[in-house]
């Protein structure tokens, strides 16, 4: 399938890509390592007049560290008047999956985000995507991404260009999910993202970045780029792991995932965290696994009862290949085995 016809943009400096941004929005589409971005323009999912190619604003790109740098400190401010977290550590969004992959200092630090960018597609498109484009990766369906004659035969959808969701018809919500791999092991980081705009930058959460709406579903408006990732020292040296389910054993988006960041103490969880995606139409971070966890031996019995609330966090509907029943069932399944990988790492 051919790509629609555009006018490519190459800006080098991120003030002359927000300025570019300003100016086409929004007929403008922002593509860095464009693995998921030239795909859906095959199939005229996007048909923009303009592609704003980011990859040679060189300030976007490296894992850079405060010289403070101490684990056991809490998070870091640049001055009182900051309104977002300055943290101890900074991931330019154009950092490739593969750069994240082999960083010594991610993964002594930060393994839960290593063991996520490490499952993402394959090594060339590692090679490629990028921190950000992750982030802000589309949702995908089953109805959604097809080709243009395809979704054409079955009247469109809410995503694009009809009034319907076929997964669920009785209503007036897209249920697309998201499948990125990273956002999930970043909300257990508790990470903070930058986003720079004509008018200057902000900083928020990760966790306030996405609607939980399939067809709207980042807090990003066109004249806007994400452009920074910050994690806080307090989550550094937890223990953590990704559990993924795909079709393949590479390439494919998750169907369903599983992020899990533990802290211990004199051989009991002090603090824990769960986050899914593919399964909900954001990254959730699953409530009440504190509660559940802190101050007990993490055994197969404590274990399955955060299982239990991973599952009754995950909304699969009939959005992939697989059937929301045993995606719900994999959550399960993947929460149990991902702490008790994570506690007994």
């Amino acid at each position: 399938m051919s790509l629609p016809e555009f006018k490519l943009l190459r800006p080098r400096t991120l003030a002359e890509a927000i300025d570019l941004l300003a100016r086409h929005a929004p007929d403008v589409q922002v593509i860095a390592g464009g693995t998921d971005l030239i795909p859906s323009m095959r199939q005229k999912l996007f048909a923009p007049q303009y592609v704003l190619d980011i990859r040679g604003i060189r300030e976007l790109r490296g894992i850079r560290s405060s010289a403070a740098f101490r684990p056991e400190m809490g998070r870091l401010r640049d001055s009182p008047q900051d309104a977002g977290a300055i943290n101890a550590v900074e991931i330019g969004a154009l950092t490739t999956l593969t750069e994240m992959e082999h960083s010594t200092f991610l993964r002594q630090h930060y393994p839960v985000l290593v063991a996520a960018a490490a499952t993402v597609a394959s090594p060339i498109l590692r090679n490629m995507g990028t921190l950000g484009g992750n982030i802000c990766l589309d949702t995908r369906c089953l109805w959604y991404n097809q080709s243009l004659t395809w979704r054409k035969g079955c009247g469109f959808c809410i995503k694009k260009d009809g009034n319907i969701c076929h997964v669920a018809p009785g209503g007036d919500t897209c249920w697309a999910a998201f499948s990125g791999d990273t956002p999930p092991a970043l909300l257990c980081l508790e990470a903070e993202i930058e986003v720079a705009a004509p008018g200057g930058t902000r900083h928020l959460p990760l966790r306030d970045f996405y609607t939980g709406v399939g067809d709207n579903y980042r807090k990003l408006q066109k004249n806007e780029l994400v452009t920074r990732v910050f994690l806080p020292q307090s989550s550094a040296g937890w223990h953590g792991a990704y559990r993924k389910l795909r079709i393949r054993g590479s390439i494919d988006y998750p169907l369903a995932g599983v992020a899990v960041l533990l802290r211990r103490s004199n051989g009991h969880v002090e603090d824990a965290r769960i986050a899914l995606t593919a399964v909900n139409a954001g990254p959730v971070l699953v409530k009440g696994i504190r509660e559940a966890l802190a101050g007990r031996p993490l055994d197969e019995a404590a274990a399955e009862e955060a299982a239990e609330l991973a599952a009754r966090t995950a909304k699969p509907l009939t959005t992939s290949a697989l059937t929301p029943e045993y995606r719900r069932e994999m959550i399960r399944v993947f929460t149990r085995r991902a702490l008790l990988q994570a506690f007994n790492s």
